[in-house]
């Protein structure tokens, strides 16, 4: 299948100064009345005088205006015919088709987009971009509507480049080279996302100048169940080993310290200095047993304390 669409390039047109047409058109207006009050009875001095108005009318037809960082592709019965970039007060043949295009740089936030990271973990992330028209005529001629095609291929571009890395460093291997990330080299994936998108929208004669990340974070979901930098100290991702102290601190540290759950199924370790508040960090219980003694409120076992005193206290005494 043959592909006939043309792609289309910008190329000055040949315009006039529009001052001095205005001249000339305002002339022979001004003119045509007076032929005509030369001769009032004669009906070649009125048809001159209709005549020369009229072509003075005609010619300010052709006026049209153009601002600093403005241009207007002419056009003949639908074809293009060039584009005039010039400011000020601009004619050309009046029937000529003027289009204007605003050249001015244009600045553009996308909505916030819910993506999976390259390992799969889903985070929110916007661009903020900076772009502006630098091919009228592909503006214009080669795509429909350039502006809902440039939005359209910004949201585009940040999916795709959101998948390609992960949001943050993980745990690597020791000398293995460390990948670019989405939160850790934020200025080289802007980077990469400008050039992206300068690839995706030359089809429109756009060239985009800036690209920045505007919003990154974990999403929703799993915001509260992932350490980083988002989340607090002394916070312990679920599933991961918990490191305790060894030797004489172990005992205490193991009666002392409770494991509580935030909800988010993150463990959080309470102040050490609030599980000794009872007195060396040790149960009541536990330091009698230490001592040989049996925790108080046993009745089974304190009560089988006398009955064996008694029996051996029994038989010495026979």
């Amino acid at each position: 299948m043959n592909d006939r669409r043309t792609i289309s390039t910008e190329r000055p047109a040949s315009t006039a100064n529009g001052i001095t047409m205005l001249l000339a058109g305002l002339g022979l207006v001004i003119l045509g009345p007076v032929w005509i009050a030369q001769g009032p009875d004669a009906l070649l001095n009125l048809i001159g005088g209709i005549v020369l108005a009229t072509i003075g009318l005609f010619l300010m037809c052709g006026l049209y205006s153009l601002q600093p960082n403005e241009a207007a592709a002419i056009l003949l019965f639908g074809d293009y015919r060039g584009t005039d970039r010039a400011t000020g007060l601009r004619w050309v043949l009046p029937w000529y088709t003027r289009k204007k295009i605003s050249l001015r740089a244009r600045n553009v936030t996308s909505d916030t987009l819910k993506v999976n990271d390259k390992r799969g973990s889903p985070v929110e992330i916007a661009a903020n971009v900076v772009w502006r028209v630098e091919d009228s005529a592909q503006a214009l001629f080669d795509v429909d509507d350039y502006q809902a095609f440039v939005n359209i291929q910004i949201e585009t571009g940040l999916r795709d480049i959101a998948s390609r890395y992960a949001y943050d460093h993980g745990e690597q291997e020791e000398g293995a080279d460390a990948e670019l990330t989405l939160r850790s080299d934020a200025e080289e994936v802007a980077d990469k996302l400008q050039i992206e998108l300068a690839s995706r929208v030359r089809v429109a004669g756009v060239t985009v100048d800036e690209a920045r990340l505007a919003h990154l974070a974990y999403a929703p979901e799993i915001a509260g169940a992932i350490r980083g930098p988002q989340g607090g100290h002394g916070v312990q991702p679920a599933g991961r080993a918990v490191r305790r102290p060894r030797g004489p601190a172990r005992g205490q540290h193991r009666d002392a310290v409770r494991l509580t759950r935030d909800g988010t199924g993150a463990q959080t370790f309470p102040d050490a200095s609030l599980a000794r508040a009872d007195g060396g960090g040790r149960a009541p219980g536990r330091r009698r047993a230490s001592l040989g003694q049996r925790p108080d409120g046993d009745a089974g076992s304190g009560g089988a304390g006398p009955a064996r005193g008694g029996g051996s206290g029994g038989r010495r005494s026979a």
